[in-house]
């Protein structure tokens, strides 16, 4: 079959421009070319082709196979007009490679990176999703990923996380969050280059996108405040990212390995008295001031919600007030600590469960009894535990 110079000039044209090999092309054409042949009137059953990569020169070799897959003959069996055949293959199989190709770069420019935050200009959306243009390719930000009250007017830049990459027949499928707690993350990433230097790290962070977020952040280097990297010159940086997220407010509190005074900062901007932690049932009891108690538990108990969250304990808020009713009320109820029992003698007497003496039930009607006693002869109930207004905040649940 006669040379085909312009048939290899544009492959490597393609190659140039694509990225595309002119071996994978090549290799193709060739796949492509053996079933355009199979087609043709009294074509052999086995045949395969051969493209010479200098000169484009192509032959059709047809075969004859045994029971096993063996070659018993083999001849050339190139048609005449061939070369007609090979033109208008190689267009659609070079149209066809090229936009594989590209979807595949596409996909490889975009593969492994969840997690990234990426920069989009919105384009349309409706009651499932809003697209973003990323330049080459449009992500997916579901209505599940949207901060409820957020507008996505089109033609506005946005911010995204990226938390999915998928690989389809029509190329990458991006999807993106507005409400993953890592899209504030890498804002501050982006904001603060003692961050991406690795001299503070963001250890944990709470979000009610929307709303507010609690970050804790440490400072690698003790000449570094870790709070003050992230806020800024006059805040210029934390307000940065709230622009942002559209106004979300951001605290920043220290982190800390010692669970107490982790707890007690991730409360900010309410003072706590003391934090007590009960490693056995992972819960922090937390004492505030009675006029700091409103402030601690947060409107419909966020703060408190977002602390339990941030540091992992279980928070139970109490007032200095109410820790003290709950004491006196303790005490009050320990003398009648016990239980109504019949004696060898056959008599009723009250039994305390500190052990002490019993007391008979004449003894308890006379007032001999514990404390005085009860005047009734019938056993005594103790109160029921009072129950005071306090917060607790655990598994994403704060009540009031």
């Amino acid at each position: 079959m006669t040379t085909n110079f312009e048939l290899m000039e544009a492959l490597q044209h393609i190659e140039r421009e694509k990225g595309i090999s002119v071996e994978t092309l090549l290799e193709a054409l060739a796949n492509a070319l053996v079933s355009a042949y199979k087609r043709m009137p009294q074509a052999a059953e086995e045949a395969f082709v051969t493209i010479d990569p200098d000169t484009g020169e192509m032959h059709v070799y047809a075969q004859d196979l045994d029971e096993d897959g063996n070659v018993t003959r083999e001849w050339e069996d190139t048609p005449n007009d061939f070369g007609r055949i090979a033109a208008q293959t190689a267009k659609q199989v070079i149209l066809q490679r090229i936009r594989e190709a590209e979807r595949e770069m596409k996909y490889e420019e975009y593969a492994g990176r969840e997690g990234d935050i990426v920069t989009g200009i919105i384009q349309q959306g409706d009651s499932r999703y809003t697209l973003l243009d990323l330049g080459k390719v449009e992500a997916l930000l579901p209505q599940a990923e949207q901060v409820p009250y957020e507008r996505y007017d089109p033609g506005t830049r946005l911010k995204a996380y990226i938390v999915e990459v998928r690989k389809t027949s029509k190329g990458p499928q991006i999807v993106v969050s507005r409400t993953h707690p890592g899209l504030i993350k890498r804002l501050f990433e982006l904001e603060v280059p003692e961050i991406s230097d690795g001299v503070v790290e963001l250890k944990a962070v709470a979000r009610e996108p929307g709303h507010r977020t609690k970050i804790a952040v440490w400072s690698n280097d003790s000449n570094v405040d870790p709070v003050g990297a992230c806020v800024g010159a006059r805040g210029a940086r934390v307000r940065m990212v709230m622009n942002e997220v559209r106004g979300e407010k951001v605290d920043i509190v220290p982190f800390s390995e010692d669970p107490p005074e982790f707890v007690m900062k991730a409360l900010s901007p309410a003072r706590v008295k003391e934090v007590r932690i009960d490693e056995s049932t992972g819960a922090a009891e937390v004492i505030v001031p009675d006029y700091q108690l409103s402030l601690a538990i947060g409107k419909e108990g966020q703060n408190a919600r977002l602390a339990a969250r941030l540091t992992g304990w279980r928070v139970d808020i109490k007032s200095e007030s109410q820790l003290a009713e709950e004491e006196a009320s303790y005490e009050a109820q320990d003398w009648a600590e016990g239980e109504w029992v019949t004696d060898d003698a056959g008599e009723m007497v009250w039994k305390p469960a500190d052990g002490s003496e019993s007391v008979t039930a004449d003894q308890w009607t006379s007032g001999e009894g514990p404390e005085g006693g009860d005047a009734a002869a019938e056993p005594p109930t103790a109160a029921p535990e009072p129950q005071p207004e306090h917060a607790t905040a655990g598994d994403g649940e704060a009540t009031a």
